[in-house]
């Protein structure tokens, strides 16, 4: 039984590391409450919110953007600006709620409205979460609008492909402010 588990752990170990952690981490939005702490500075913790425009305000920082950052780079954002005032600081982010972190369903679909995602969604499963199509529903006419920097751009998603061959091509992961539009 050892046996089969350390070949079992070797296997493991020699399949290639996965750099997509780093890449996939979650930034931070609009709306999101996050606990910031300082080791051994306590009058420094508080619990923020991200306000509209992205931004939080922090002591001795002041205000500071945290939308589009992950929790990490924040946390060395701040460290960085703190070190003027405190030796090695130890700044932790902690995300409470991710709030923030929401797409919009819009149109001939039973419940329209925002999307909580605490997870990644995609397409479909958000499609399912507003409860389906109504009988009027365009669904060969489904359209996310995405907001990227100042522009926006539409992307078609071709659901009668998806449900009737399986074509997972358009059924993307939604980002944080993706409109569902549903004719």
């Amino acid at each position: 039984m050892q046996k089969y588990l350390l070949m079992g752990l070797a296997l493991l170990l020699s399949l290639p590391m996965s750099s997509t952690f780093a890449q996939d981490a979650y930034h931070l939005q609009p709306g999101d409450e996050l606990l910031i702490t300082v080791w051994r500075e306590e009058e420094l913790s508080r619990q923020l919110v991200v306000l509209p425009d992205g931004r939080i305000s922090y002591p001795l920082v002041g205000h500071v953007m945290a939308a589009g950052k992950s929790a990490q780079a924040l946390e060395s954002h701040l460290s960085e600006q703190l070190k003027e005032y405190i030796t090695e600081p130890q700044v932790n982010v902690s995300v409470m709620s991710v709030a923030g972190n929401v797409a919009f369903v819009f149109g001939q679909v039973n419940r329209p409205g925002p999307i909580q995602m605490s997870r990644d969604l995609s397409v479909v499963q958000a499609l399912a979460l507003a409860g389906g199509f109504t009988p009027f529903a365009s669904t060969a006419r489904i359209k996310v609008i995405r907001e990227e920097g100042a522009k926006e751009s539409v992307i078609n998603v071709d659901y009668p492909a998806i449900e009737r061959n399986g074509d997972l091509n358009t059924n993307i992961s939604l980002r944080a402010g993706d409109v569902i539009i549903v004719p």
